[in-house]
């Protein structure tokens, strides 16, 4: 008799422990299941977009915050980084020609076997009459590589009808920024400026082989003042000329 009540006592512990077991399982697949369904919202709010304060950027003082240095209303003579707006302008007489890669020469001056002189042999344009009045720089505005304006454009097709006319002539292209911004920055902005007139030269019908590259940044100002009347001089692009005879 006390064995079998042992035996039925052993029978409802067993039973008892089973059916917890089964509930703390079943509350803790549930609590899985809340957490999972939690990541899983916050995932596809991430990859919708809905995570975070990202926004685009459109003005200037937005992208230099005061708490870098930077205030909204900054002196002539204080110093900004540049910035890239990503808003976008109105087209007027101007042209953007350094998104896409246009054809490469085939032969890079001053290298091994090269048929080219590197480009200390370019001459400046002022040593040349006629080449003074063709070869005069390009001006860009605040940040940009768009080639603006009438003038600029006329430049250009005065610059391309001569060198289809005269293709022993090859020409360095500099670019050059103000002194404003990182030192890496203007490289690569100099870079897209001396680029968008190659490319708008070739579009004009000038030998790819004949026109080169390089630029210097904000490392060879013309003015050295500290105002907008000297920066507008600085943001432009030069051209250096070898004849071949």
């Amino acid at each position: 008799m006390k064995a079998t009540r042992y035996l039925l006592l052993l029978y409802v512990a067993a039973l008892s422990l089973s059916s917890a077991s089964c509930r703390r399982s079943s509350d803790e697949v549930w609590d899985d299941s809340k957490s999972a369904s939690r990541h899983m919202s916050r995932g596809l709010r991430t990859m919708g977009g809905k995570h975070g304060d990202s926004r685009a950027v459109r003005y200037k003082d937005e992208f230099m915050p005061e708490d870098q240095g930077y205030t909204a209303n900054r002196s002539a003579g204080s110093s900004a980084q540049e910035f890239v707006p990503l808003s976008d302008q109105p087209y007027d007489s101007q042209v953007a020609m350094a998104d896409f890669v246009s054809q490469q020469p085939r032969e890079t001056p001053g290298d091994p076997g090269s048929s080219l002189p590197g480009i200390s042999a370019f001459k400046d344009p002022s040593t040349n009459q006629t080449w003074a009045n063709v070869f005069q720089n390009i001006h860009f505005d605040y940040n940009s590589n768009l080639i603006k304006g009438q003038a600029n454009l006329d430049i250009i097709r005065e610059v391309a009808a001569y060198m289809r006319s005269n293709p022993a002539v090859y020409v360095f292209i500099e670019g050059h920024c103000d002194e404003r911004g990182p030192e890496a920055y203007n490289l690569a902005l100099g870079s897209r400026r001396s680029n968008s007139v190659r490319n708008q030269l070739i579009q004009e019908g000038v030998n790819p082989d004949n026109l080169f590259t390089i630029s210097y940044g904000k490392e060879r100002p013309l003015m050295y003042d500290h105002n907008e009347s000297a920066w507008s001089q600085n943001r432009r692009a030069e051209f250096k000329i070898y004849e071949r005879y």
